[in-house]
């Protein structure tokens, strides 16, 4: 008899709380890597111009400049398009152009991770964003014929 009521209650708790009902897992936000650009981020500098006046004066000035390019990725979404830089500039990681991938964002900050490749999360950081299609509503009351008086 004991036993039975066990039985009976355990199934009860079995309908009454299905094992599905815990907490759902969030969908990652995801959006396709449309195109790479090389963007100038800032000026390599070599030689001895950075040792003061002293120096200048006595006429060593030799400076091997170089812009420096860092690699910066158009992420498109169904609404949004990112323009994404990586942190890492000493290393930066070539992405896979035309595949999919999935993003968080905080605050200036994106994390990265292409499902095909190495699920490697990476960070990298939000240059600019722009609406994939411009609200067509002010397109639309520009254009109203005027009143003739």
């Amino acid at each position: 008899m004991n036993l039975k009521f066990f039985v009976i209650a355990g199934i009860t708790l079995a309908v009454v709380f299905p094992l599905s009902a815990g907490p759902k897992k969030k969908v990652a936000t995801r959006g396709m890597l449309e195109k790479m650009e090389a963007v100038p981020c800032g000026a390599k500098q070599r030689g001895l111009s950075g040792l003061g006046t002293v120096w200048a004066s006595a006429g060593i000035t030799h400076v091997n400049s170089d812009e420096k390019l860092c690699p910066q990725y158009l992420l498109r979404t169904d609404d949004m398009d990112y323009h994404i830089r990586p942190t890492d500039l000493k290393h930066p990681v070539v992405l896979p152009i035309g595949h999919e991938a999935e993003y968080k964002i905080k605050n200036d900050k994106m994390f990265l991770k292409i499902p095909d490749g190495d699920h490697k999360t990476r960070t990298y950081q939000v240059v600019a964003m722009e609406p994939v299609n411009p609200d067509t509503a002010a397109q639309n009351t520009s254009t109203k014929p005027a009143d003739k008086p």
